[in-house]
Formats: structure tokens, C-alpha cells, sequence
């Protein structure tokens, strides 16, 4: 069962703004140093854009996590349920969710986007996958993986399971926080090939963090979805160069 958390709404709000505005000012840099004509930013799928752009949310959230917590009084231990936890049972049930996880999870995925293509839908593959895939420098592929396996599970799952969730929750909304957030989640993404399996994956990390009471445990199992999604497409990319 998850354990209150003390949120306040004028911080929430003030975070979720701090955070809407980063993502606008990175946008808007972006497109001056464009017309600027600065050589390396002229692409939109230049390794420069795209680090600007990732870090422009899940990047400045570690920032904005510390803050956050400050202005609460908060230290990080009680913020991601770390004190009074039963860590070895926390583990074992995010590494028993992660498998059946896998198994629903990944095959929707491919159906949902079948599906899509024979209603006509035109699907891209989103930018940072595509500029991961093709990166000729080693350092940029480093830094995706990086990226995908740690700075975005973290970021992500603190704002929406570890704040966002118990937020709506404690307002007296159970079911819009588990849906509503868990559907935010899947539309931030902005990619319509992974809206519904991102949905379910949601929902079943805000179901293991109400188990659990526990962040790291929702965390673990993202990253490791994450990292299982990457080695899945480096394989067929390396498959259909061969």
C-alpha cells in the first residue's frame, strides 16, 4: 500500500511549469541556433539537437527533483520510499514483474503498430532511436544508452509515479491518478507507435510502485525495459546490415 506523500500543490504545479518552460526554451534555442546558421545544429536529427532536447526534461528534472524536495523539507530517502522498506522483497517482485512485463508488453507493441499500418496510419521511428541507430560516434551511442538505462527512468518515474500518482491519488481521485497518469505518461512521448504499449507499461509500474511503496522498484523495471528495447533494435539493426 502506498504511504502518503507530503506534495504540495503549488509546488507540483510549479514544478510541472518550471519543466514546461525548460522544454519551450530549449525549443526556442534550438531554433535560433538554426537560423543563426550554426553548423551543428542545422539538422533536426543532429546529435546536438537531440541532446539538447533530452535534456531539456529528463535531464533538468534531476535538477528539479532536488529542488523539489528541498522546498518540502524532503531528503531523497523518504522521497523515493527508501526508509522502512523491505529492499530484498522490493527487488524480487520489480525482477518477477519484469519478465511477464516483457512478455505482454513487447509483442502489443508490434501488433499495435500492424495494426496502425493497415489503417493507414504513416509510423516514423522517433528521433532519438533513429539518431541512436545511425550515430557514427561511439560517444553518442554511449550516451543514448546511457540516457534510455538512467537519466530517463529516474526522471520519468519520479514524476509520474513519485509524484504525479500520489498526488492525484491523495486529492481523492484513485482511478484518474492510476489512468490519467498513466495515459500522460504514454502522450509525452509523442509517438504514436508506442502510445498503448506505453500505457500498459504505466500501468503496471504504478501497480508495482503501490505494492511496493518503494520508487526504485518501478525504476529498475523501466530501466530494464528500456535496456531490453535497445539491444532488441541494435540486434535487428545489426541483423539488417549483415
Amino acid at each position: 500500500m502506498l504511504s502518503k506523500r507530503p506534495w504540495q500543490p503549488e509546488l507540483v504545479i510549479m514544478f510541472i511549469a518550471s519543466l514546461f518552460v525548460s522544454i519551450c526554451l530549449a525549443g526556442s534555442s534550438v531554433a535560433l541556433l538554426q537560423k543563426m546558421g550554426v553548423p551543428a545544429f542545422k539538422s533536426p536529427d543532429s546529435f546536438p539537437n537531440l541532446l539538447v532536447s533530452t535534456l531539456s526534461m529528463q535531464g533538468v528534472t534531476w535538477i528539479f527533483i532536488f529542488i523539489f524536495l528541498k522546498l518540502h523539507h524532503v531528503d531523497w530517502r523518504e522521497a523515493f520510499g527508501l526508509r522502512n522498506v523491505d529492499f530484498k522483497k522490493s527487488l524480487q517482485l520489480a525482477l518477477g514483474v519484469l519478465l511477464p512485463t516483457l512478455i505482454v508488453v513487447l509483442p502489443l507493441q508490434y501488433i499495435w503498430v500492424m495494426d496502425l499500418q493497415l489503417a493507414g496510419y504513416q509510423l516514423e521511428t522517433q528521433k532519438a532511436v533513429e539518431m541512436m541507430l545511425t550515430a557514427k560516434s561511439p560517444g553518442a551511442v554511449v550516451y543514448f544508452g546511457f540516457f534510455a538505462i538512467v537519466i530517463a527512468p529516474v526522471a520519468e518515474e519520479f514524476i509520474f509515479r513519485g509524484m504525479l500518482y500520489p498526488f492525484v491519488k491523495q486529492l481523492g481521485w484513485p482511478k484518474l491518478a492510476w489512468a490519467g497518469v498513466s495515459l500522460l505518461f504514454a502522450a509525452i512521448h509523442a509517438d504514436l507507435a508506442i502510445f498503448l504499449p506505453l500505457f500498459v507499461l504505466a500501468l503496471i509500474l504504478t501497480w508495482l510502485y503501490e505494492r511496493t511503496d518503494c520508487l526504485l522498484a518501478p525504476i529498475l523495471v523501466h530501466s530494464l525495459f528500456n535496456a531490453t528495447n535497445l539491444v532488441i533494435l541494435l540486434v535487428e539493426t545489426h541483423g539488417a546490415n549483415s
